[in-house]
C-alpha cells in the first residue's frame, strides 16, 4: 500500500474530472466459493478499488461524494467468532484512516444511499456477476438491465488516470519484475528431459509466493508453445523440445509483471530453432526501439509483422511482396496475436473497463482482420504508459491445414516448406516497457534472452 496521501490525491483527481454531481460507487470484491461457500478461491481485490483506496481487505465498499468530495468506507467490524478463525482484524475506522476516507458506514447505510431515486450513481462496468446482482438491487433494475457503463464519463476518467503510471507505481512493477526474473531464470536452469511441465510450474508458483505476492495470471509453461494460452502442464518434456514460459509475479499491492521467454530442453538450440528464435528476438528488439510518445502502437505491431515476415522469407517459408502479404494478413499464420497491451494493476491493464476503450480511440479503431484483430493496444503511445512487447512465431498444425486446404495466401506462403515445421511448437519473447518523455525504458533487470545467455543458463548443472 502506498501512502495515505497517494490515495487521497487519486480520488481528488478523479472527482475533478467528473462533469456532474452524484455518487461514485466503488465496490470491493467479495470472496467466491470454489465448491461451497467456505472453501474459497484465492481472493484478489478489485483493481479500481485498489487504485483509489489501496485496501486488500475483503467485503468493503466505498463511495465518493462528487458534491462534498468526501470518501465513505462501508463495511462491518470483525466479530469475536471471526477473530477465532481469521485472527485480529483492523476495524473499519482503522481501514478508513489508512486510505484517508473521511467517513465510515455500514452496508445498510450504503443501500439506503444508493437506493435513493434522486441520487445519480456512477459506477464502472461490473465484471463479477455478484457485483452486477448487487447493482441491480441498489438501482432497482433487473440484473440483465443494469447498464455496463463502458462508455460512461467515469470509465473514461478512470482510464485516463490509470493509463499514466507514477514513479511509485513503476517502482512496484519493478519489484514484481525482480521476482519474475528469478522465476524465469530458475526454470531455465532446472528443466531436464523426463520432467513434467507441472514440476516447473510448481516452482514458478512457489517463487511468486515467496516473493511476497502471487502470480499475476495463470502460468503458461509448455512444450506446446504453438497454443497461445496453454495452461495445460501434464506433458513430459523431452530432449529437443522448446519450452515456452509466459508468467509473471504480482506484488502484494497488486502490480503485475508479464514476461515470456523460450528455451531449449537440450543444452543448445538446434540450428532451425536458433534461426526462428533469433528472428523473434530481433523483431522484439526492433519493436522496443520504435516505442516512443506519439507513435501508434498499431504501426509498431505492423512493423514487427514485417520484420518477422522478412526473416520467414529468408528461411523459405514466405515469399512475394511482403508489404502486401502483411496488409492482407498472410503473416498471421505464424503471428496470430497482437504485439502487446497495457500492463499495471492488471496484467491486461484495465481490461475490465473495456479493451477497446483502453487500447483504441475514436481515430484509431480495432482491425477486424484475423490476427491483427487480437491487438489489444493500437492507440498512440503516451509518456507514462507501461506496455508489453511480445512478438512470436508459431507453427499451429490445425491452422496450417485449414489455410492450405482453403488455398489461402498461396502467393505468399510456401506450404511445402512450412509443413516441415509441424512439430516445432512456438517461440515468444516478451518484456515490459515504460514510455518516457523522450523514448522508452525496459523495466527491471535484464532477464536472459540472447541465444548465448539462454544457452549459458541451460549448460549449468
Amino acid at each position: 500500500m502506498f501512502s495515505t496521501s497517494t490515495y487521497q490525491a487519486r480520488r481528488r483527481a478523479l472527482i475533478d474530472q467528473m462533469p456532474e454531481n452524484g455518487i461514485v460507487f466503488l465496490p470491493g470484491n467479495r470472496e467466491i466459493g470454489k465448491n461451497y461457500a467456505a472453501n474459497v478461491v484465492d481472493f484478489r481485490q478489485d483493481s479500481n478499488f485498489l487504485y483509489y483506496l489501496g485496501l486488500t481487505h475483503r467485503s468493503v465498499d466505498a463511495t465518493l461524494d462528487l458534491g462534498t468530495g468526501e470518501t465513505t468506507l462501508y463495511g462491518t467490524d470483525a466479530t469475536l467468532d471471526d477473530t477465532v478463525w481469521t485472527g485480529p482484524q483492523p476495524t473499519l475506522r482503522e481501514l478508513a484512516d489508512r486510505c484517508g476516507a473521511e467517513r465510515t458506514g455500514n452496508p445498510n447505510e450504503l443501500y439506503q444511499l444508493l437506493d435513493q431515486a434522486e441520487v445519480r450513481v456512477h459506477y464502472l462496468p461490473p465484471y463479477h456477476g455478484a457485483t452486477q446482482i448487487r447493482l441491480s438491487d441498489y438501482l432497482n433494475l433487473p440484473v440483465e438491465a443494469v447498464p455496463d457503463n463502458a462508455s460512461s464519463a467515469l470509465t473514461k476518467a478512470v482510464i485516463q488516470q490509470r493509463s499514466h503510471k507514477t514513479t511509485e507505481e513503476i517502482a512496484d512493477m519493478e519489484r514484481a519484475l525482480r521476482t519474475t526474473k528469478l522465476m524465469h531464470e530458475t526454470v531455465m536452469r532446472a528443466a531436464r528431459p523426463g520432467m513434467r511441465e507441472a514440476a516447473l510450474a510448481g516452482t514458478v508458483r512457489g517463487l511468486a509466493m515467496a516473493g511476497g505476492g502471487d502470480l499475476a495470471y495463470g502460468i503458461i509453461l509448455t512444450r506446446n508453445g504453438q497454443t497461445l494460452h496453454n495452461h495445460h502442464h501434464d506433458n513430459l518434456i523431452q530432449e529437443g523440445d522448446l519450452i515456452l514460459g509466459d508468467f509473471g509475479a504480482e506484488t502484494a499491492g497488486g502490480y503485475a509483471a508479464d514476461i515470456t521467454r523460450t528455451f531449449p530442453v537440450s543444452k543448445q538450440f538446434t540450428p532451425e530453432q536458433r534461426d526462428v528464435y533469433q528472428a523473434v528476438l530481433d523483431a522484439e528488439n526492433n519493436a522496443i526501439d520504435r516505442c516512443r510518445p506519439g507513435v501508434p502502437y498499431r504501426d509498431i505491431h505492423r512493423a514487427a509483422a514485417l520484420d518477422l515476415s522478412q526473416r520467414l522469407a529468408d528461411m523459405g517459408l514466405m515469399r512475394g511482396n511482403l508489404e502486401d502479404a502483411v496488409a492482407q494478413g498472410a503473416h498471421a499464420l505464424f503471428f496470430p496475436h497482437g504485439l502487446g497491451h497495457m500492463i499495471g494493476l492488471d496484467v491486461h491493464d484495465m481490461e475490465g473497463l473495456g479493451e477497446d476503450h483502453v487500447g483504441y480511440t475514436d481515430k484509431i479503431r480495432r482491425s477486424d482482420q484475423f490476427g491483427t484483430a487480437f491487438l489489444r493496444l493500437g492507440r498512440e503511445l503516451e509518456a507514462g504508459f507501461v506496455i508489453t512487447v511480445e512478438p512470436g512465431i508459431y507453427f499451429i498444425p490445425e491452422l496450417m491445414d485449414q489455410w492450405r486446404g482453403a488455398g489461402k495466401f498461396t502467393d505468399y506462403l510456401n506450404y511445402d516448406a512450412i509443413d516441415r515445421f509441424r512439430d516445432f511448437g512456438g517461440i515468444r519473447i516478451e518484456d515490459n516497457v515504460l514510455i518516457t518523455e523522450d523514448g522508452h525504458r525496459v523495466l527491471g533487470d535484464p532477464i536472459a534472452k540472447t541465444v548465448a545467455e539462454v544457452e549459458t543458463l541451460r549448460a549449468r548443472d
